[in-house]
């Protein structure tokens, strides 16, 4: 229960204008909540709350590292969390049917009498869309030491295969046109 009070804010306290809030999350944070494919996560989330007159401008800025599996060669390799995400929550009397009917995932409708703010949800999903959706080792590392050899010979020799049968593939049709022009 004390773990989920981390994650919130006791916003009908505070004055008008920005204040800083810092999280760091881990492992244990994203198995209560289900991810599988990323591991070793550490990292930094920065919220800043600009409190005004019957809403809140959020914005979160995502840093640190999580390992994931490398798309090319399936070893587990480390990358680098950063993005910054913004969301506006407006206090309203009807938060429910305003969510339901709201078609910008950056607006966030809350109830007039709601005190509290969760943000282990947007927190989760925020961090998540930080790790690259292309999971690669940098070019200069391909073929290191945490590659997969194996695994990136039995590619080289597939794309061999393929731009061999793909070059022919090309140049067939025109066979006909050269063929021709010699007769004219």
């Amino acid at each position: 229960m004390a773990n989920k009070r981390a994650f919130e804010i006791a916003f009908v306290g505070l004055k008008p204008g920005i204040h800083e809030f810092n999280y760091v999350v881990d492992d244990k944070f994203f198995v209560e909540k289900g991810a599988t494919d990323i591991n070793n996560i550490k990292a930094n989330v920065k919220l800043l709350l600009d409190k005004k007159t019957g809403f809140m401008l959020l914005k979160f800025e995502i840093g640190g590292t999580a390992n994931v599996i490398c798309d090319r060669c399936g070893n587990t390799i480390s990358q680098d969390l950063w993005d910054e995400f913004n969301m506006v929550v407006k206090l309203v009397e009807n938060a429910e049917e305003m969510n339901d009917q709201e078609e910008d995932p950056d607006v966030f409708y809350l109830p007039r009498t709601e005190s509290h703010l969760q943000i282990a949800g947007w927190i989760y999903e925020f961090v998540l869309l930080s790790v690259p959706m292309q999971r690669m080792c940098k070019i200069e590392e391909v073929g290191g030491p945490q590659c997969n050899k194996e695994v990136l010979e039995k590619l080289k020799s597939m794309q061999i295969k393929d731009f061999d049968n793909n070059a022919n593939d090309i140049w067939k049709g025109l066979d006909q046109f050269k063929n021709k022009k010699k007769k004219e």
